[in-house]
């Protein structure tokens, strides 16, 4: 009886502050969790908010720069290819001494350019003695367009020229200028419209012996 009546040692009674911290802790964990997830998302917002921004400030930047690379109106270039004798000049006779000029017109622009009826006058001593007529057309978008001009030299006005007397005694060569003035406009996109005024000016070297013209236009 004495060994059955010994005291067995009861088992470890369950303290409330374990189960409180444990508790704690568990809910510590999950709220640092959820916390780790809000913050993720919360990056991964603002990198897409970021991202939105930055590309929203890049889209007027690519306008404005094609704007002004593609879209930017540049004036075309004329020139004069050469010049050709269609009618020889008889400073005594009644004819008009005809020329025929090849003219080259580059468009380095994106869309047309339309052009206006022109006209290229000849000049002897800074007096007109002869024109000729550019009719209105349209040089196309990245294109060269090539023109024959006939310029007619009238003889009673280079008779008129004081200068003829000196120039026929003292050489064998007559100097004549022209002036071609071409007014046209280019449009882009039905937005953008710029008046463009195209000049060209040249100088004419004719030999009354060989009947041979040199020219050189700038």
């Amino acid at each position: 009886m004495a060994e059955n009546d010994q005291v067995k040692p009861l088992a470890a009674a369950h303290h409330p502050d374990y189960h409180l911290r444990s508790d704690h802790e568990a809910m510590s964990a999950q709220y640092e969790a959820m916390s780790a997830q809000s913050n993720l998302r919360r990056k991964k917002l603002y990198i897409q908010c970021c991202g939105c921004l930055t590309v929203l400030l890049l889209i007027p930047v690519v306008v404005i720069i094609v704007l002004f690379t593609v879209f930017h109106v540049k004036n075309p270039g004329i020139r004069m290819n050469s010049v050709s004798i269609q009618q020889q000049l008889e400073v005594d006779g009644d004819q008009n001494m005809t020329l025929v000029v090849d003219v080259q017109m580059k468009n380095p622009n994106y869309a047309s350019f339309k052009f206006g009826n022109a006209t290229t006058v000849v000049y002897y001593d800074g007096v007109a003695v002869g024109e000729g007529r550019i009719p209105a057309g349209m040089a196309k978008a990245r294109w060269t367009l090539q023109m024959n001009v006939t310029v007619d030299i009238v003889p009673e006005k280079v008779l008129i020229v004081q200068k003829l007397k000196s120039d026929n005694m003292s050489s064998e060569t007559l100097n004549f200028s022209s002036y071609t003035r071409i007014v046209g406009k280019v449009k882009m996109l039905k937005i953008i419209k710029k008046n463009v005024v195209v000049v060209l000016n040249c100088s004419v070297t004719y030999n009354v012996t060989s009947q041979v013209i040199q020219d050189s236009c700038w």
